[in-house]
């Protein structure tokens, strides 16, 4: 990764814009009605997660893709027109559209920050109309990076050191979920993608080896891996159960052994199918045995964090997993209840006493104490302009009239954030199976808000 601060303010004037649109319509209609009487008092919205069964922490992502946006948004003569055309919008309405640009306040959890239930990630405050029309692009864009980010996390977890490499391209839904599912996972803790264009654009380690269909152009499966050791005698992993696991061992190890001979070597067998337990152990035994005990076994086929932790519970010598689908998509909490709410206008703190949605009302802080270690202990959900001693503050800011506020960390910068953030957060949280629930409190001073409404 490249770290110069300087090269990302480079990549953020290139950024090419999603656009205002990308927003659902009834954000339009309420900031029609608003222009309509004339509203435009500064308002503060909160996002955060409500409760998730499936989960006891989240990792914060997706920030950098909110800043970027924001600092560029801007509705185009064509947006304009389109809106137009759909008959619903006022001339006035639309000429105060085309000077719409984001002049407020962002206070935001970096990415890579563990939280949890109900703390706000992020507050915005901007004139009610700015504030109203991002709605739906921030829910869509830190739910969706931090949902992976969260599951990336918990296979970090269950490989207790084993580099996990991102194979989830293929099954992710669309083309801008394979890529922040890339760049999620690898601030979450994985060593690689699969995904090229991600590689490229995120300045990612990108890794693969072979598919079946290469090992069955081949008469022979032995011709099939002397090919691929000859194409590339420095970076070569069999993927050897395309007939039978055990033989295909053989084969890789005789071929990794000729290989030796030439001064290169074989980094890996991959498995894709089967008994990963006992077929790992056999293909050990065979490379052992064979004088390759440094070529490693890499494997794939429907890994998450249950499949991780079960197989090595089970023995299994497996060095690396190729993590895909069930990544990729979440595929046991494959949403979050992520929400956006209006928690003060034109000088009021206001909330919403819906049954089950109750919303605290105020601009916010979120406070972490820890002990003499680092160690998470609990979490206050405060004011933001309160001091709580001996905590730590959680919630920056990260843009101030518009402009981004500094210069933003390097992807590696943020990868390490999470990795010190998760180190500090206890084990019994990162339970696969139990939920554990992190304490998270209120305030007497936010209370006291709450309470005189």
């Amino acid at each position: 990764m490249n770290g110069n601060h300087e090269t990302l303010k480079v990549d953020i004037m290139a950024y090419t814009p999603i656009g205002p649109l990308f927003t659902d319509l009834y954000e339009l209609t309420m900031a029609a009605g608003y222009f309509a009487r004339s509203m435009s008092a500064e308002a503060t919205f909160s996002l955060f997660v409500r409760d998730c069964a499936e989960r006891n922490f989240f990792v914060a992502a997706g920030l950098e893709d909110v800043l970027r946006e924001l600092s560029v948004l801007a509705f185009s003569k064509d947006d304009l027109a389109y809106l137009e055309s759909t008959g619903l919008f006022g001339a006035d309405f639309l000429s105060h559209l085309e000077g719409i640009r984001f002049t407020g306040e962002v206070r935001a959890m970096p990415e890579g920050s563990i939280f949890f239930p109900e703390e706000p990630i992020l507050e915005v405050t901007a004139s009610i109309i700015e504030a109203q029309i991002i709605e739906t692009f921030l829910l869509n864009t830190v739910g969706f990076q931090t949902l992976i980010a969260s599951k990336a996390a918990r296979c970090v977890h269950a490989a207790a050191g084993r580099p996990l490499i991102d194979f989830s391209l293929r099954r992710t839904q669309g083309r801008d979920g394979g890529m922040k599912v890339a760049r999620s996972s690898y601030l979450a803790g994985f060593s690689a993608t699969s995904n090229v264009l991600a590689g490229r654009r995120y300045d990612l380690p990108v890794s693969g080896t072979m598919a079946h269909s290469f090992v069955q152009t081949f008469p022979d499966e032995e011709d099939a891996y002397a090919a691929f050791a000859e194409a590339f005698p420095d970076n070569s992993v069999f993927l050897i159960d395309t007939y039978d696991t055990v033989e295909g061992a053989r084969l890789a190890a005789r071929v990794g052994n000729a290989m030796k001979q030439h001064g290169a070597s074989l980094k890996g067998v991959r498995l894709d199918s089967g008994d990963m337990i006992a077929l790992s152990r056999q293909v050990r035994r065979v490379l052992d045995h064979a004088g390759l005990p440094g070529v490693q076994i890499y494997a794939s086929s429907g890994f998450d964090e249950f499949k991780i932790s079960e197989t090595l519970a089970g023995g299994a010598p497996i060095d690396a997993f190729g993590v895909g689908t069930k990544m990729g998509v979440s595929a046991d909490a494959p949403y979050m209840d992520i929400v956006y709410k209006l928690v003060r206008f034109n000088g009021r703190d206001v909330r919403k006493l819906s049954p089950g949605k109750a919303t605290l009302s105020g601009r916010k802080q979120v406070f972490r104490r820890s002990d003499h270690h680092g160690r998470y202990q609990a979490d206050t959900i405060g004011l933001a302009d309160e001091h709580l001693e001996g905590h730590l503050p959680l919630l920056q800011t990260v843009m101030t009239g518009g402009k981004i506020s500094d210069a933003r960390p390097s992807l590696d910068h943020i990868r390490d954030r999470f990795r010190r953030n998760f180190s500090m957060l206890g084990d019994d949280y990162k339970s696969l199976d139990e939920k554990k629930v992190y304490p998270v409190r209120v305030s007497r001073a936010l209370q006291a808000i709450q309470e005189s409404q």
